[in-house]
């Protein structure tokens, strides 16, 4: 009946739809390229591991910014057990925020060591850009996944970029300052909300959306914490979740630790994200994370099956 209602009922219902279907049914996904594939499933949670090609990153800026060492790393991060690599040219870090750079200077320094590692790396490869022309470019010559920090919002091309190429798109929740008229959950699933239609609206697909709350970013630390507590409320957008709070300051701040010393921090976000309907974890601490969270999805399955 609500659907065929005036005054917006219409989408109301469908986001009442939304909630009442299956969650776990509606986000599993199988991605496939011509040399490799990623399944998101309820099973096993995913692990991005970060690969920063920058100066000024806020936990690891410079360290990774040439070919041999840019490779090392990724090979460590595959190792260990990441299935997906995020590489970022440009540092989008939320406190103090890094410097911002052109397309062509992000392009400089991404695309030498993309077209060096792009052969040699067995997993999908995400570019973490808000630049319709640098993901273009990136896409071009064989990147997989576009991560958009700005969910689609700041560079009005990146959807028909996304759509163009029909691949995966993470749209994260951004915002410029941390003050906020209502519930900050509430705000997140708007803004996110309007991201998935702009993205529809584009011509890409529902199954290539995959939303992020953008823990950090315009959030402070009270936000961001009561964010992590009420992560289950993004399952009724119906996307696979990817969850971003590695080394970020609101773990310093709560642990009163510096940035290399908050692993652990970063394992209980992680977990506690997982037991919330999250797929998918962005981290720095590959090897540490992916143990937390095997061991994680082995209880849950266990718990499952006594069902």
């Amino acid at each position: 009946q609500l659907k065929i209602q005036p005054w917006g009922a219409k989408k109301i219902a469908e986001q009442i739809e939304n909630v009442l279907e299956d969650y776990q049914e509606k986000t599993c996904r199988e991605y496939n390229w011509s040399d490799r594939s990623l399944t998101i499933n309820n099973k096993k949670t995913l692990v991005m591991g970060i690969l920063n090609l920058t100066p000024d990153s806020f936990s690891d800026g410079g360290k990774f910014n040439n070919q041999e060492q840019a490779l090392q790393h990724l090979n460590y991060m595959v190792e260990h057990g990441a299935d997906i690599i995020d590489i970022g040219a440009e540092s989008t870090r939320p406190y103090n925020g890094g410097k911002k750079i052109t397309a062509k200077q992000e392009l400089e320094r991404l695309l030498p060591i993309l077209e060096y590692i792009l052969p040699k790396c067995k997993l999908p490869i995400s570019i973490d850009t808000y630049k319709a022309e640098v993901a273009e470019e990136t896409l071009k010559m064989g990147a997989h996944i576009i991560n958009d920090v700005w969910g689609l919002q700041y560079d009005h091309d990146m959807a028909n970029v996304i759509a163009k190429y029909d691949v995966p798109v993470v749209i994260m929740h951004n915002k410029e300052n941390n003050i906020y008229q209502n519930d900050v959950v509430d705000e997140i699933i708007a803004f996110l909300q309007q991201s998935i239609d702009i993205g529809l609206q584009a011509g890409i697909r529902k199954e290539n959306i995959i939303i992020d709350p953008g823990i950090g970013f315009g959030k402070d630390t009270k936000q961001n914490l009561y964010v992590m507590a009420k992560l289950e409320r993004l399952q009724a957008l119906g996307c696979p979740i990817l969850l971003g709070t590695s080394r970020k300051r609101f773990i310093g701040e709560t642990l009163k630790t510096e940035v290399n010393e908050r692993v652990e921090g970063t394992i209980a976000t992680a977990i506690l994200g997982r037991t919330k309907g999250v797929q998918i974890l962005r981290v720095h601490d590959v090897k540490e994370v992916k143990r937390a969270l095997k061991m994680t999805d082995i209880i849950m399955e266990s718990e499952l099956y006594e069902k």
